[in-house]
């Protein structure tokens, strides 16, 4: 597609954000960079926070990130789009979220909730403390991208160092000591997605830990069914810590998800912890349907002088 082509298709859908507002609430455009969009629904307000420039998403498809399921429940979206790796670090989005606050806008609300993964995530905990009180779901979030803290850990995410997170809304850890209560999920095994998660230290926050995961875990927990629930409990005030590690149990037999583990396993160089997990898995399924699992255990069992895959001995 070419660029023209590409640039037509995006005033097309900026055209179509604004008439949503229009009729529903309003849209803004915040700066060159950012987006906002508000649809009016219940008492419940969620914000969301979104990468229009992410290649995997169709930007003329869609609504921001979170916002069609938000509205499918009947509550209230705003919806905070960036064009690119931002880290929404710019004048222009703290001043939207100052007026925001000082407008009172959010207390038109009896329920607040910022809601994001990773950059969207950061933003979620940083700017939550706009609205006092407000509870935040961050997945895989960032603390700070500041060079001073995080330099000699954080490798990724090149495109933020140059961004300052000083200043208003900058670190999420202290923004997030506002809010009536913060969930932060993480994967302990992902090393900096860990650090980050550790430097959430306030009575209010309770870290999720979501083992093998990765850093992509919202997509981990989309494929297992449970992200939609997770989120609607948390929004709802209905699941504890208890609840969402009771959604997650079903991982285990998510193929993605067993395959993320065979991977960490195989990393550790545990072969026989390895053998043993690829036995469980054939003998839970159809072995038929598990091949990488049945010559991952066969390797194994040559070079340990180990039992063969059987598929009449394992077949459940």
């Amino acid at each position: 597609m070419s660029t023209s082509a590409q640039a037509d298709k995006q005033i097309a859908w900026t055209n179509q954000l604004e008439k949503l507002g229009a009729e529903h609430g309003f849209f803004r455009q915040i700066d060159a960079e950012h987006k906002a969009l508000f649809l009016r629904g219940d008492d419940t307000l969620v914000v969301t926070f979104d990468n229009l420039d992410d290649a995997r998403q169709k930007v003329e498809d869609r609504l921001p990130w979170g916002v069609k399921f938000i509205n499918s429940q009947g509550w209230s979206a705003l919806g905070i789009a960036a064009h690119g790796w931002t880290w929404y670090r710019t004048e222009e989005v703290c001043d939207f979220f100052d007026e925001l606050r000082d407008s009172k806008f959010f207390d038109q609300f009896k329920r607040v909730v910022f809601y994001g993964t990773s950059m969207a995530g950061y933003a979620a905990a940083a700017f939550s403390s706009a609205a006092p009180g407000a509870t935040v779901i961050a997945l895989s979030p960032q603390a700070t991208l500041d060079r001073d803290i995080t330099g000699g850990w954080e490798t990724r995410f090149r495109a933020a160092w140059r961004r300052d997170f000083d200043g208003r809304y900058g670190y999420a850890p202290e923004e997030v000591a506002t809010a009536r209560k913060a969930w932060v999920f993480y994967d302990p095994y992902t090393g900096q997605d860990a650090i980050h998660a550790a430097l959430f230290r306030h009575p209010n926050t309770t870290h999720i830990r979501c083992r093998h995961f990765g850093h992509n875990l919202g997509s981990v927990m989309s494929m297992m069914g449970v992200l939609k629930p997770v989120v609607y409990g948390l929004v709802n005030d209905d699941l504890d810590e208890f609840g969402v590690y009771r959604l997650l149990r079903s991982r285990r037999t998510l193929p993605y998800y067993q395959k993320l583990l065979l991977k960490r396993l195989q990393e550790m160089k545990r072969p026989r912890l390895t053998y043993r997990y690829c036995h469980a898995v054939l003998k839970a399924s159809h072995p038929a349907r598990r091949p990488h699992f049945a010559n991952q255990m066969n390797q194994i069992a040559r070079q340990l002088d180990l039992p063969a895959y059987d598929p009449g001995k394992i077949s459940p």
